[in-house]
């Protein structure tokens, strides 16, 4: 059982810049893919970025440009570097990894807030 612990959420201006990270308490150099997803108030969980076990990457298009995705499978993290960072993009986000069989792993979220 692995388990995802996700940090580097803050306040921070619009403009500006975060990097999360999403560390597991063991390998994901086996995960097919890992992702970050985010949720703000009312609304579904949406897919921002993933990347895959050959490292292709995967963006929505509303942060495409502005984030980057990328897995450190030495020190088993995931990372998310945001910039431009706009109100829209504030939300509570979540590093997910899933299994060549299809099985999940969520981490418990860390906060953005992004004022304008």
């Amino acid at each position: 059982q692995v388990q995802l612990v996700e940090s580097g959420g803050d306040l921070v201006q619009a403009g500006g810049s975060l990097r999360l990270s999403c560390a597991a308490s063991g390998s994901i150099a086996s995960f097919y893919a890992m992702g970050w997803y985010r949720q703000a108030p009312g609304k579904q969980r949406e897919l921002v970025a993933s990347i895959d076990y050959w490292r292709t990457t995967n963006y929505s298009d509303s942060v495409k440009g502005r984030f980057t995705i990328s897995r450190d499978n030495a020190k088993n993290t995931l990372y998310l570097q945001m910039s431009s960072l706009k109100p829209e993009d504030t939300a509570n986000y979540y590093c997910n990894a899933r299994t060549v069989l299809n099985y999940e792993y969520w981490g418990q979220g860390t906060q953005v807030t992004v004022s304008s």
